[in-house]
């Protein structure tokens, strides 16, 4: 698990650590020299130093490879934090060539550039010269390094109008969030986080990996049957949307992930279509119009009573029934239920109350304008405070709440799981569908919806980035993320 947290909790710590217990012209040293063993630096090695805190630390890392390689600092401007220039002075001056701003620099004609022009307190839009200077760190074929942060990217909300695309991020302490939401994967290949003895005082977020999910899934016993791992219900579908409840379960993308039994909740109109490719999964018919399903109070309390989990809204269609039947669940079920795409929509204009006061254990899972119409904040509002106001709402309405991003946020309102596995090529029509199954099996085997949701989230990842890897970006479809849950699972059962 990787620690996360705000350029806000960063600040406070460090200037904790500096009060009581290191020196800043300590802590500076030893992030110079944490970025000098973070890589093989070799050939002509240019620092591109901007004049706070961030430049200091490529003055530390000046003089440990002055020896090694043929070094150039490019100052942008002449000036200097009183860190910095402590360590400035201490540069041998006629070992390193200094440029400024203006000068003749060929970008080009260097190994390896090191970003240290913005610390992770840049905030705004970059503007000349800096703009300048990073269009052309971004147009040469040099291996890139930014320190702490990519120069340009917002250190919380990874926003960005230009910024530096580093090859290798070294980040000082922690990793911060911006590295993650938004733009920042878009900026960052790789990540590389070195501990300067920074104390971090406010509560990180947990970044999850691999290994982290020991106990998602239960020892699976000879005396056991199918009801040992969960009924599930998916209620979804509709003509126009036939696709969409057929994707949640599609390849067993559910049972694959560990539950006993599925039953599709489907229109009755849809079953024909659907019954050629079910094998394991049962169909439980719903009435319907010719389209979409029509709410029957019996049938939904029939379905409710065979299931412990229900997933919900998959392709069922915008309509009044929809919001009937979202009414429903949340005022008479008292299981997991999980309500995602159009059932979204339908609690975003029902009473805000029925949410609140519902027995039922409740996830949503919304992606930026349905999390703006469940919530009121627009989405420019969501993008520059998506943790915060995540779980602002997760905590006003007793759920948990997964936002779907770039980087998966999943919350209770009082703790912050991130999941950053996913590629491009889950940006299709369906994605969120296979989701949904994935999720409603693994929480009917754990008690734990936090920690089950954040499993969930990293299964899907995970099989999206297989299913690309087995085709491409560009040709990726959803099913393709549905087909590999099987061999995402089984990484985490190798763990």
């Amino acid at each position: 698990m990787i620690d996360v947290i705000s350029v806000e909790n960063m600040r406070k710590s460090d200037a904790y650590t500096i009060e009581h217990k290191t020196p800043s012209l300590e802590l500076m040293r030893r992030a110079g020299e944490g970025i000098y063993n973070s890589y093989s630096f070799h050939g002509r090695v240019l620092i591109a130093a901007g004049s706070g805190n961030n430049a200091g630390d490529g003055y530390v890392l000046a003089n440990l490879i002055k020896d090694k390689c043929d070094v150039t600092l490019f100052l942008i401007k002449n000036k200097f934090s009183s860190d910095g220039e402590y360590y400035f002075k201490l540069l041998d001056k006629n070992a390193i060539n200094v440029k400024f701003y203006g000068d003749l620099v060929d970008f080009n004609s260097f190994d390896i550039i090191v970003d240290c022009i913005f610390g992770t307190g840049f905030k705004g839009e970059v503007k000349s010269p800096y703009k300048e200077v990073i269009e052309n760190i971004n147009k040469s074929d040099a291996y890139k390094i930014s320190v702490d942060i990519n120069s340009g990217l917002n250190g919380d909300t990874g926003l960005a109008n230009i910024a530096v695309k580093s090859d290798l991020t070294i980040a000082i302490g922690t990793a911060k969030t911006g590295f993650y939401l938004n733009s920042g994967k878009d900026y960052i290949k790789n990540i590389k986080v070195i501990d300067i003895g920074i104390d971090i005082l406010d509560k990180p977020y947990n970044l999850f990996e691999v290994s982290d999910f020991k106990g998602l899934f239960k020892e699976r016993l000879n005396n056991s049957n199918k009801g040992t791992y969960g009924y599930i219900g998916l209620i979804g579908g509709s003509l126009p949307y036939s696709g969409a409840i057929r994707l949640a379960n599609m390849a067993n993308a559910s049972m694959r992930a560990g539950s006993g039994v599925t039953m599709l909740g489907v229109p009755k109109v849809l079953a024909s279509l659907i019954i050629p490719n079910i094998l394991e999964s049962t169909i439980y018919p719903l009435s319907d119009d010719g389209e979409f399903f029509i709410f029957k109070e019996e049938e939904f309390k029939g379905l409710m009573s065979k299931v412990k989990v229900i997933a919900f809204g998959m392709g069922i269609g915008n309509t009044k029934e929809t919001k009937k039947a979202v009414e429903y669940l949340l005022k008479n079920y008292d299981k997991k239920l999980i309500i995602d795409a159009d059932g979204l929509n339908a609690l975003s204009v029902l009473d805000k109350d029925l949410l609140k006061n519902s027995k039922a254990k409740i996830i949503l899972t919304p992606h930026l304008k349905e999390f703006s119409r469940l919530s009121g904040y627009s989405v420019d509002e969501i993008k520059n405070d998506s943790i915060n106001l995540a779980m602002y709402y997760a905590k006003e309405n007793n759920i948990i709440l997964l936002l779907k991003g770039p980087t998966t946020i999943i919350t209770d309102g009082n703790n912050v799981n991130l999941v950053n596995r996913g590629c491009p090529g889950m940006a299709t029509a369906g994605s969120g569908d296979v989701l949904s199954g994935i999720i409603a099996s693994v929480v009917a085997q754990n008690d734990d919806l936090l920690f089950a949701t954040t499993g969930a989230a990293w299964i899907n990842g995970r099989a999206g980035e297989l299913g690309e890897e087995r085709s491409s970006a560009i040709s990726m479809i959803a099913s393709d993320t549905a087909n590999n849950v099987k061999d995402a699972v089984l990484e985490i059962l190798n763990n």
